[in-house]
């Protein structure tokens, strides 16, 4: 008898980053709630990443590819945070400004951020290496780095559910390869067949929670307008 090695691996055992995508997600929309943020825990991560937890609320707008809106209020002060491709802006109040993050690819917000992780991600911003199944969680387990790497060094290692196809964990290592914080994704809902994350726990390095954030009134491929992420 002669037994034929197997070479092609199931749906759900492939290697490939693109078997694991959400192709079907062309755009989200949701309220952003802190349910918790501790300032001297998330300085830890850095100096800047507790900003976004001293907002009661900020309702975020995602478009494929690579456009961000994020709109918060500071008193009676109206922030919105806009990216779109690699242009960033900044208008608080009456100041407008805008930042080249074609050579900082890290400060791109994406997707990835809030645990989603869609085929354009791969095209031009990321490389995935394959590194394990964990079967027990369900998950397939990739690193994530920049493509240009010569540039940005940090790396991420995700934990990305096999059959639901959102990231359940991340965590994010600094460009001396040090890991500066895990973020949990949990709560999935299933919105027109995809599953999409509603609370979001981030760890810093000494393993402690340092905040928590609930997504609401999630919509997603609604057809957003592009004019909601003009940059000029």
């Amino acid at each position: 008898i002669t037994i034929l090695p197997i070479t092609v691996l199931g749906a759900d055992q492939a290697t490939d980053i693109q078997s694991y995508v959400q192709t079907g997600l062309q755009d989200a929309t949701f309220i952003a709630e802190t349910v918790s943020g501790n300032q001297q825990e998330l300085k830890k991560i850095n100096k800047d990443f507790g900003m976004s937890y001293k907002f009661g609320s900020s309702r975020f707008y995602f478009k494929e590819p690579f456009k961000v809106r994020i709109e918060s209020k500071v008193e009676d002060t109206n922030v919105v945070y806009v990216i779109n491709g690699t242009d960033q802006v900044f208008k608080l109040g009456g100041g407008h400004f805008k930042v080249d993050l074609a050579k900082s690819p890290g400060k791109r917000q994406t997707l990835l951020d809030i645990g989603m992780v869609t085929p354009s991600l791969f095209r031009s911003l990321l490389e995935a290496k394959f590194v394990r199944f964990e079967a027990q969680a369900g998950c397939v387990v990739f690193d994530l780095t920049y493509i240009q790497s010569d540039i940005d060094k940090s790396r991420y290692r995700v934990w990305i559910d096999r059959m639901k196809k959102y990231v359940v964990k991340r965590e994010w290592f600094s460009q001396a390869g040090k890991q500066i914080a895990t973020f949990n994704y949990t709560l999935p809902q299933q919105i027109g067949g995809i599953w999409f994350p509603s609370h979001l726990e981030v760890l810093n390095s000494d393993n402690i929670v340092a905040g928590i954030t609930n997504y609401a009134s999630i919509k997603l491929n609604v057809g957003q307008d592009d004019s909601l992420f003009d940059v000029k």
